[in-house]
């Protein structure tokens, strides 16, 4: 197929949905977009005159990418988002001003993907990370599914639910009003900065799981329960005095800055009006693409 700019300006309509997709799939935005991209590789190569619906074809390619990404991973053993070992690696964050995400992160997070559950899908075979993710996210029919999976769609359907009642068990839906979850980020960090312990304690779920990744050359932590996560204050402390609010894959969050210089993002889930999980980026390689201005100007 030849290059076409009416083929570039169809492949354009369908690539936030793309993006969407493999983020979801793989959780680095990076790898997202080399999926995307390779899927547009594959619509020159093809016969858009056997393509009926160009939006199902694009989904599914971009599926079949990101499941040979995800076993490649899984061949080379590599650490998932939360590794056995105690060590953290988070899922990249979509972050954004507190005011709302622009019209393409919006689309990238739609649904509030969380970054908690964006580390259960982690969790989940690639199979059923991939069954899960077309159709309980993006619709996609079983039976298309099935073609990518080489399996039968009731053996697809079988994948979804396992996925499915996995991350109902991990990752509860966050509260509902974005007012009331970000007051409880904010009386967070005003207990942390005072130094309350009683206070943190407060407003974190008594089962509430803290992780933090500093990347290659940085210690991360995996912390549970209140009062073990409060007792990390000073921790926080530093990072609330420096906090600024901001949205975090579509929800309530702190971006923390010293110099002109992101140093962290913090996540937060908060169902039933307390923090049941806090996610701390603070990797220097990945935050350096973050625009401080930006963000908080």
């Amino acid at each position: 197929m030849d290059e076409t700019p009416d083929l570039a300006r169809r492949f354009e309509e369908h690539r936030s949905r793309l993006r969407a997709v493999a983020y979801r799939m793989l959780g680095s935005l990076g790898e997202a977009e080399d999926a995307v991209q390779e899927a547009w590789l594959r619509l020159n190569r093809a016969d858009s005159a056997e393509v009926r619906n160009l939006g199902g074809w694009l989904t599914t390619v971009v599926g079949r990418i990101c499941l040979d990404q995800l076993r490649t991973r899984t061949a080379r053993r590599e650490e998932p988002l939360h590794g056995e070992d105690g060590r953290v690696r988070l899922p990249d964050p979509v972050v954004s001003r507190a005011s709302g995400p622009d019209p393409e992160q919006a689309a990238l997070v739609a649904d509030e993907v969380g970054i908690a559950l964006m580390i259960v899908l982690d969790t989940l075979a690639p199979a059923e990370r991939l069954a899960f993710v077309l159709h309980d996210l993006f619709a996609v029919p079983f039976e298309d599914i099935a073609e990518v999976l080489d399996r039968t769609a009731a053996s697809t359907r079988q994948l979804a639910s396992r996925a499915r009642r996995r991350v109902r068990s991990s990752a509860p839906p966050p509260d509902g009003d974005p007012a009331r979850r970000r007051e409880v980020v904010d009386a967070f960090l005003a207990a942390a900065r005072g130094g309350d312990l009683d206070a943190l304690v407060a407003v974190l779920a008594p089962d509430v799981l803290a992780r933090s990744d500093g990347g290659a050359l940085r210690p991360s932590l995996l912390r549970r329960g209140a009062a073990t996560v409060a007792s990390q204050a000073l921790v926080f402390a530093r990072l609330a005095e420096a906090a600024h609010p901001v949205l975090v894959n579509g929800t309530p969050g702190v971006l923390a800055v010293t110099d002109g210089r992101v140093v962290s993002v913090m996540s937060f889930t908060v169902h039933a009006g307390r923090i049941t999980a806090l996610d701390i980026l603070t990797d220097p390689a990945r935050l350096s693409h973050l625009d401080a201005t930006a963000l908080t100007g």
